[in-house]
């Protein structure tokens, strides 16, 4: 599975994902569940269009998919997916998206397809953090809480890197002294992890 793991929204060079069209489809599907503990207001339908035509801009067509509707159904979903090699995940808290690519059984999609060099996963955020080993240490970013069960919090990441990301790095972030606090856990708890700022891009695969 080929990796594009970035701090915020594409980074500042997609020209790897203009690549990536070129020689493959040019579908994606989006998941957003990220933001799953948000009130889906007006705000947030804004957002979610600005993500879409950053998409769009880039070149690819854009596929909602929510993983709610895949809960306790992991068949459905691999079956609702198989056509699309491209998924953007959004970011927003890290351990809902967690908890929601459990239920669903897409954590288990990627570990499956982890050898697919035809897949490509793009990550913005908590869309890249989850893939890390362990979510320790990011509830300092992202509050630890799970809003579709009585189930507890998940701490155990996908396990796709060796690495857990941290994003914001010395950027424009509002939580930019939590990012620094993060650094400081997973150096004082010997985990290791890898910083991303803003407009960079990690590429794997």
């Amino acid at each position: 599975m080929k990796l594009y793991l970035s701090s915020y929204k594409l980074g500042n060079d997609t020209s790897y994902l203009k690549d990536w069209i070129k020689e493959n489809d040019n579908k994606i599907l989006m998941i957003s569940n990220s933001r799953d503990y948000k009130v889906f207001d007006e705000e947030e339908k804004d957002k979610l269009k600005y993500n879409v035509k950053i998409l769009e801009d880039v070149g690819f067509k854009v596929t909602l998919l929510d993983l709610r509707n895949y809960f306790y159904d992991n068949e459905k979903l691999v079956d609702d997916i198989k056509n699309y090699n491209a998924i953007y995940v959004r970011g927003g808290n890290v351990f809902v998206l967690r908890k929601a690519m459990g239920l669903s059984g897409f954590d288990k999609y990627l570990i499956d397809n982890r050898e697919n060099d035809n897949i490509l996963y793009i990550g913005e955020s908590a869309g890249t953090c989850v893939l890390g080993k362990t979510l320790r240490g990011l509830d300092i970013l992202d509050e630890p809480v799970n809003v579709y069960n009585n189930d507890l919090v998940t701490y155990e990441g996908i396990g796709l890197l060796d690495f857990t990301p941290v994003p914001h790095y010395k950027s424009e972030y509002v939580g930019v002294k939590m990012v620094d606090d993060t650094v400081k856990y997973m150096e004082k708890n010997n985990i290791k992890y890898k910083t991303i700022k803003d407009g960079e891009v990690i590429i794997l695969g």
